[in-house]
């Protein structure tokens, strides 16, 4: 299902991006967004996971990007958030006697791999650098 990771990391990389030479605190973040810092913490967490980030502890310490926002596509964060876009299916089982009824997952995952091919695509054309440079 559609969650609100993709949002809170690219909100996170941008502002990073945005002071490139600096440590930013989770506070400073978390205010940005107006979101917990515990929450920044955790997208960090997988940020630094995927090499994307690096963080250093203490009064001076804070987050920053460990490549330049040109080197950082929107596919890539993408994939680091969710594997695929699922639109959801019906809670229960459609009747396998229906015409409609046994077909009808099968068109939707269908449906949902064709959305995220054109999701990844375009994604892929844009980079980090070009998404900041609107702010």
């Amino acid at each position: 299902m559609i969650s609100g990771k993709f949002a809170i990391t690219i909100h996170i990389l941008t502002l990073l991006s945005k002071f490139p030479d600096e440590y930013l605190s989770s506070d400073f973040i978390a205010g940005s967004m107006n979101l917990h810092p515990v929450l920044v913490r955790k997208e960090i967490a997988n940020l630094k996971k995927n090499n994307i980030v690096e963080s250093k502890e203490g009064k001076n310490g804070g987050t920053r990007l460990l490549k330049p926002a040109s080197k950082i596509t929107l596919d890539a964060i993408f994939k680091m958030t969710f594997e695929t876009v699922t639109l959801g299916f019906s809670k229960n089982e459609p009747n396998p006697d229906c015409p409609v009824g046994k077909q009808i997952n099968k068109n939707l995952e269908n449906l949902y791999e064709d959305i995220n091919k054109t999701i990844r695509l375009q994604l892929s054309d844009m980079t980090l650098e070009n998404f900041s440079n609107k702010f």
